[in-house]
C-alpha cells in the first residue's frame, strides 16, 4: 500500500470545522482539500465521498465531545454538574465568529427526505447515537444525585427533558443569537428539575 499523503486526524479536524461552519451542503471537498493542503483526489481515495468524510469527522467530534462532557458532569453537587453541562452546551453553540450553532442539530436539518437529497440514514443514526449517549450520561448523573439525596424525580424522564431543552436552545441560538436568553432558560430548567432551593 502507498503511504498516506496526509495526516488523517488533521484532515478530519479541518473537514469538521468546515462542515460545522457551512453545513454539509455548503462545504465542498475542494474547500477541505485547500485548507488541509492536500489533493482533492486524495480525499476521494481515502473517504470515497463528501458524506463519508463528514461521518468520519462527526464520529471524531462525537468522541471528543463525550470526553469533555463526562468531565463537566463529573464533579460537584448535582446542581453544579447540570450547570456545567448547560455551560458546555451553550459554549459549544456559541463558538466561532459568527457562532456555528449545534453541529448535530444542523446535520439533522440536512437529512434528505428521499435518497440522494441530503445526508442519509447512516448520518441520522450517527446523530441519534450521540444524542442517546448524552442523554444516558445526564441520566447517570441524575441517578447518582438521587443516591446522594439531591434529586427525587424520575432520572430517565428528567434526562430526556433536559436533552429536549438543549435541542430547543440550539434552535433559539440560530434564531436570536442571544446567549443571555439561553443561559436564563438553562438556569430555569435546572430549577424545574431540582427545585429552586434543592440540589445546592
Amino acid at each position: 500500500m502507498r503511504p498516506r499523503e496526509f495526516d488523517h486526524d488533521d484532515v478530519l479536524r479541518i473537514a469538521f470545522e468546515q462542515f460545522w461552519r457551512k453545513g454539509v451542503r455548503g462545504t465542498s471537498l475542494s474547500d477541505i482539500a485547500r485548507d488541509a493542503g492536500v489533493q482533492r483526489g486524495s480525499l476521494y481515495n481515502a473517504f470515497g465521498s463528501k458524506e463519508a468524510l463528514f461521518l468520519k469527522a462527526y464520529e471524531r467530534y462525537a468522541g471528543e465531545y463525550l470526553v469533555v462532557l463526562q468531565k463537566a458532569l463529573g464533579a460537584g453537587s448535582l446542581r453544579k454538574r447540570l450547570t456545567a453541562f448547560f455551560d458546555l452546551t451553550i459554549t459549544n453553540f456559541r463558538t466561532g465568529t459568527p457562532p456555528r450553532g449545534c453541529p448535530t442539530t444542523r446535520g439533522l436539518m440536512e437529512l434528505g427526505a428521499a435518497e440522494g437529497e441530503g445526508l442519509d440514514e447512516e448520518a441520522r443514526r450517527a446523530f441519534a447515537s450521540l444524542v442517546s449517549r448524552i442523554t444516558a450520561l445526564v441520566q447517570e448523573t441524575l441517578s447518582a444525585g438521587a443516591e446522594r439525596g439531591e434529586f427525587s424525580g424520575n432520572a430517565a424522564a428528567a434526562a430526556l427533558h433536559i436533552i429536549t431543552v438543549t435541542r430547543g436552545l440550539a434552535v433559539l441560538e440560530r434564531a436570536f443569537g442571544d446567549e443571555r436568553q439561553l443561559r436564563k432558560i438553562a438556569a430555569h430548567t435546572i430549577d424545574l428539575v431540582l427545585g429552586q432551593k434543592g440540589g445546592q
